[in-house]
């Protein structure tokens, strides 16, 4: 029979702690990518069928989805959202089983903060030209800045080989 001590059970829950470190921020990623894609598909909905949307916050989501700055060579900019978030949760998901992926972890935080920035950028033209805010846009901009923020949290946590937890 063999015995364990006390030190090998601390060095077993100093690992577990380092992996619940690592592999958090992909899931919480995937937790996002799932309210991003709620929200495009919503508003996509709403306005591929032209039915009004339902604005529990601010009253101008009619108006800013309506509006000639809501569309990029005739498509929708909630069509381009859904297929962010779904990109995003793919990779994500890849991240999740390969958290030291190098590119893997490049590409979500690239990509992430690209998102974040266009975010930015729309809420911009929300505030200056169309004088509206729609809640919608403002949940995924707040989801945006939030993968962009996981994204990076996982990257400075993955970065060093050394720290990779032993598989038993």
């Amino acid at each position: 029979m063999v015995q364990r001590s006390d030190a090998d059970e601390q060095v077993g829950l100093a690992t577990n702690k380092k992996q619940f470190k690592f592999t958090i921020a992909p899931y919480s990623m995937l937790a996002l990518t799932l309210i991003g894609i709620a929200d495009a598909v919503y508003v996509a909905h709403g306005r591929y069928t032209g039915q009004v949307l339902w604005c529990p916050i601010v009253e101008g989501c009619n108006a800013v989805v309506n509006s000639p700055y809501s569309q990029v060579f005739g498509v929708p900019l909630s069509y381009f959202g859904f297929i962010y978030y779904l990109y995003m949760f793919a990779l994500a998901a890849r991240l999740a089983f390969d958290p030291f992926s190098r590119g893997l972890r490049f590409r979500s935080v690239l990509y992430a903060g690209m998102g974040a920035v266009s975010s930015i950028y729309f809420i911009y033209l929300q505030l200056s030209f169309i004088r509206e805010v729609c809640s919608y846009c403002l949940i995924s901009a707040a989801t945006s800045l939030l993968l962009f923020m996981a994204a990076v949290w996982h990257f400075y946590t993955t970065r060093n080989p050394a720290a990779q937890p032993v598989r038993p």
